[in-house]
């Protein structure tokens, strides 16, 4: 019998000083069951950082054929291809193939700048690529707050992102790797 997946709810405020974009999302979460509380709360996090009305959960890790997140316009082609970890060649062809724009977060520390290291090189060709860096440190503080019901802060002000709920702050710093 297949594992389900586990259900988390989260009210996000987000204050993002940089885009000037302020709102509250509430937001439905499956956690696929080789998921882990880490990058569970990366996704969260990086929705936080793009967060717009159309910005949407997709089916993930469970599937080959759609990012982390996206935004499609109302034509249903991908405005915005969001992929969390480090994939491989194969994979960023086609997402740039794909979605007008994409982007990539790194978040596992010295296993992202060994992935970037290799990848820079073929990643150059892409003028629709961007790659960020979420410092592991913030994303390993973050996977703490996770809860099957969480009402958390966001504030995003020059690169930096601060995320509360009502005992912890976590500071998440973002390196621009290309973009």
């Amino acid at each position: 019998m297949a594992l389900k997946a586990t259900v988390f709810k989260a009210t996000i405020n987000i204050a993002d000083m940089d885009r000037y974009y302020y709102d509250e999302h509430v937001l439905t979460l499956a956690r696929h069951p080789s998921e882990t509380d880490l990058r569970m709360m990366a996704r969260l996090a990086v929705f936080a950082l793009n967060a717009e009305p159309r910005l949407n959960f997709t089916k993930g890790i469970s599937t080959d054929s759609e990012p982390d997140l996206w935004i499609k316009d109302y034509s249903d082609q991908t405005e915005l291809w969001i992929e969390l970890g480090q994939p491989d060649e194969k994979r960023l062809r086609q997402a740039c193939g794909k979605a007008q724009a994409v982007k990539i977060y790194c978040y596992s520390g010295r296993s992202a700048e060994l992935w970037w290291q290799q990848t820079k090189h073929f990643a150059q060709r892409f003028d629709n690529l961007t790659v960020i860096n979420l410092h592991e440190e913030g994303i390993q503080a973050l996977s703490e707050l996770a809860q099957r019901n969480m009402s958390l802060h966001c504030n995003i002000e020059d690169q930096e992102m601060s995320v509360s709920d009502e005992t912890t702050s976590v500071i998440i710093t973002q390196e621009m790797w290309k973009g």
